[in-house]
């Protein structure tokens, strides 16, 4: 379960969630609550807690759906509890039979920053030997992220760099070139970041931010892919923060999170009309870059109509945070000062699923000057566990005072 979603869980208390993590599946009114409860465990912090979802792993059963399904959250829990403790259960969990447990494994090992002995090392190799290309991206990934240098590894994974899977090629292209300074293989995936499947641009995006390559980064701001996972990316690429030091690369990364549509790589394919329903029908599609296409369109028809979709929307889909990010985005980009009232809601909201309209609405508080907002401004740009917002608060925060300040002085003059 994604992290956003947290809020799903937060009802079930700890020792409601210790008793719901073996139940029998018969005798749970939702059996669903089961594997919520070891989502819920891994908030927690206690040592029983983390005992139980240690238990978890090789007490409950992969023949039973629930129990299987339990088991695969709560390996998705010890990831997010970091405990090494953790790590001798988790190994063997890569060699059962259930590859979404195999793959949550993984993902776990890499958050805890587990080092392998030798013998764990050939076994994490050996899992390359499968068809699952899911799980061969993620071993691959291992390697990558967790920094594991071998003769034998760096042999296996040159090989699968012509893999016919973008997810295997492109994680092993990445691999190569963060530990052993490999870019060049890196070129294939630029045509990636466009391609006509989502799940290929996507997977470009996240293996750019794998391989370390800042070069890289130009092509990734332009990307039709969630902002959230480009920002992500960008961060990984400049993990020791050097990168944003520079006026260059912060200019990049403000427009990474301006989002600006018109400013993308989009396919004819993925635009549309100027017709409000076109636009509201690409809006909601799944694919992002529909969505983007949406967005341009949005900047580009008439501004009386641009206001009249919006509240039209707003009526029927505020709820929804996809539009509510986007919508929150254009009234910033055009400067709707009709619509200040949006901003103001969209810079309060504090259901995670919305934060990435926060950062829309930090920039939407410069250009439609809304000075009442600079104390939560500079709450956010302190307090937000999400860096992305922390810094575009930060950035709107400034430009704000800088623009106050040069009113007063062209007031004094």
């Amino acid at each position: 379960m994604a992290e956003r979603f947290d809020v799903l869980v937060e009802g079930i208390s700890e020792a409601e969630a210790l008793s719901l993590l073996f139940a029998k599946t018969a005798d749970v009114p939702r059996p669903s609550d089961r594997y919520f409860a070891a989502t819920r465990l891994g908030l927690c912090s206690s040592g029983a807690t983390l005992d139980a979802l240690i238990r978890a792993t090789y007490e409950l059963k992969i023949d039973e759906l629930f129990d299987r399904i339990t088991r695969r959250k709560a390996i998705e829990a010890l990831g997010r509890r970091k405990d090494a403790k953790a790590v001798s259960a988790l190994v063997d969990v890569l060699g059962c039979t259930d590859t979404e447990a195999v793959i949550n494994a993984i993902s776990a090992l890499i958050r805890i920053g587990w080092s392998p002995s030798q013998v764990e090392h050939d076994q994490l190799l050996r899992l390359l030997d499968g068809e699952d290309v899911t799980q061969s991206r993620a071993v691959i990934q291992a390697f990558g992220r967790l920094s594991i240098k071998s003769a034998a590894s760096k042999s296996r994974i040159r090989e699968l760099c012509d893999h016919e899977s973008a997810l295997v090629s492109g994680a092993a292209r990445s691999c190569l070139s963060k530990l052993y300074g490999e870019k060049h293989l890196m070129q294939p995936l630029l045509s990636q970041l466009t391609d006509l499947v989502a799940g290929k641009r996507r997977s470009a995006v996240i293996d750019i931010g794998d391989s370390g390559d800042h070069s890289l980064l130009f092509d990734l701001v332009r990307a039709p892919v969630s902002m959230s996972l480009r920002a992500k990316s960008f961060l990984q690429v400049d993990e020791d923060g050097h990168l944003l030091k520079t006026e260059k690369y912060q200019k990049l990364f403000k427009r990474l999170l301006l989002d600006d549509p018109l400013l993308l790589d989009l396919d004819d394919e993925w635009k549309c009309t100027l017709n409000p329903e076109d636009i509201e029908r690409n809006l909601s599609h799944r694919d992002e870059a529909r969505q983007y296409g949406a967005a341009a369109s949005l900047m580009q028809i008439d501004r009386r109509e641009c206001l009249e979709l919006i509240d039209s929307m707003q009526e029927r889909l505020w709820s929804d945070y996809v539009t509510h990010y986007y919508l929150t985005c254009v009234i910033g980009l055009r400067a709707l000062h009709e619509k200040s009232y949006l901003v103001r809601s969209a810079l309060a909201e504090t259901t995670p699923q919305y934060t990435k309209s926060r950062i829309a609405a930090a920039w939407a508080c410069v250009e439609l000057q809304l000075d009442d907002q600079l104390e939560l401004l500079y709450e956010l740009s302190n307090s937000s566990p999400w860096f992305p917002l922390r810094w575009a608060c930060q950035q709107a925060f400034a430009q704000l005072v800088d623009q106050q300040q040069t009113s007063d002085d062209l007031a004094l003059r």
